[in-house]
């Protein structure tokens, strides 16, 4: 069962986060662990295993970017696992000139800046990967996908660098 199914929602890029919300404690509450100690064995394992698949599916539907990867997934895209080469030259120059640019980067201002382009490249990219989903074109998606990865683990190394900074500073 897909993570869609197990909620009861559409499997769609756009999910509204409140429905996901609902939907997650209201299973959760029936599956939980601690409802099952007086039951049979068979009953506690099949709660904890209930449980652990609705806190995957909670984890990877709450996030935009986890759960388009697993939407391109479910749709045939096949995107390449953490640590595989990344195939797209351009994609690779951009994250070349971006790691410079940062590691360039001499204050936390500087740093928060860089940030800032990034989140609103994400956003965009984002809200761009709708149309690519209705027209079906994996390859695009794939391509997006990967530079919408890129740009995360970019977001998480600027948050480094700017405490780096901050700590240097103190």
């Amino acid at each position: 069962m897909d993570h869609f199914a197990r909620l009861g929602l559409p499997a769609a890029l756009d999910l509204e986060l409140a429905s996901l919300d609902r939907a997650y404690f209201a299973l959760q509450r029936q599956w939980h662990p601690d409802r099952f100690v007086a039951k049979p064995a068979a009953e506690r394992a099949r709660a904890s295993v209930e449980a652990a698949a609705l806190n995957d599916a909670y984890r990877t539907l709450k996030d935009p970017l986890s759960r388009a990867v697993y939407l391109a997934e479910l749709s045939g895209v096949e995107m390449p696992g953490d640590g595989k080469t990344i195939d797209d030259p351009e994609l690779l120059m951009e994250a070349m000139e971006a790691r410079e640019e940062l590691h360039d980067a001499g204050s936390a201002e500087a740093v928060d800046a860089l940030a800032a382009k990034v989140r609103e490249d994400m956003k965009a990219s984002l809200n761009g990967l709708g149309s690519l989903f209705l027209a079906g074109d994996k390859p695009a998606i794939r391509k997006a996908l990967l530079r919408l990865r890129y740009l995360d683990k970019f977001a998480e190394e600027a948050r480094a660098r700017r405490m780096n900074l901050e700590r240097s500073s103190v």
